[in-house]
C-alpha cells in the first residue's frame, strides 16, 4: 500500500482544492485576491444580521455567495443600503412627529425616547424590506 492520498479525477487532471471556511472547493481562481477588489467598508450591524439570516434560513444563497466570493460584498452592500435609508428617513420621521433639537435641549430623556421610537419604526422597514428578504 502506498502512503499517498488517493487523488480525485479533478486532481489527476491538474486541478487544486482550496480551503474556504469549513469546506474544500475546487480552485477556479474565484478567490484570487486582487488589490482592486478589496472591500474595506465596515460590515456593520445590518450586514451581520443579514449574514446570520442567510446562514439560518437561506443556506443555498449563503453558500452560493460564499463560494463565488461575493458574500462580503453583498453584506457590505446591505449594510450601506440600510444605513443610507436610516439616514434619509430619520430626519423625515422626526419632522413628521415634531421631534426638534429644542426638545433635546429642554427634555433630553423624552427626546431620546422619541428618537429611539422613530429608529425602531424605521428598523421595522429595514428588516422587512432589506435584511430579512
Amino acid at each position: 500500500m502506498s502512503n499517498e492520498k488517493e487523488q480525485s479525477i479533478f486532481e489527476k487532471m491538474g486541478g487544486k482544492y482550496i480551503n474556504v471556511g469549513d469546506y474544500y472547493v475546487p480552485d477556479f481562481g474565484q478567490f484570487d485576491d486582487d488589490e482592486d477588489e478589496t472591500d474595506n467598508r465596515p460590515l456593520g450591524k445590518y450586514g451581520m444580521m443579514r449574514e446570520t439570516y442567510l446562514k439560518e434560513y437561506h443556506k443555498p444563497l449563503y453558500n452560493h455567495l460564499l463560494l463565488n466570493g461575493e458574500l462580503h460584498f453583498h453584506l457590505r452592500d446591505v449594510n450601506e443600503e440600510t444605513q443610507n435609508l436610516l439616514d434619509r428617513l430619520l430626519p423625515q420621521y422626526k419632522a413628521r412627529q415634531g421631534v426638534t433639537e429644542d426638545q433635546k435641549a429642554t427634555n433630553q430623556l423624552e427626546w431620546v425616547g422619541r428618537v429611539n421610537n422613530i429608529v425602531a419604526q424605521i428598523e421595522e422597514i429595514i428588516f422587512s424590506d432589506i435584511v430579512y428578504v
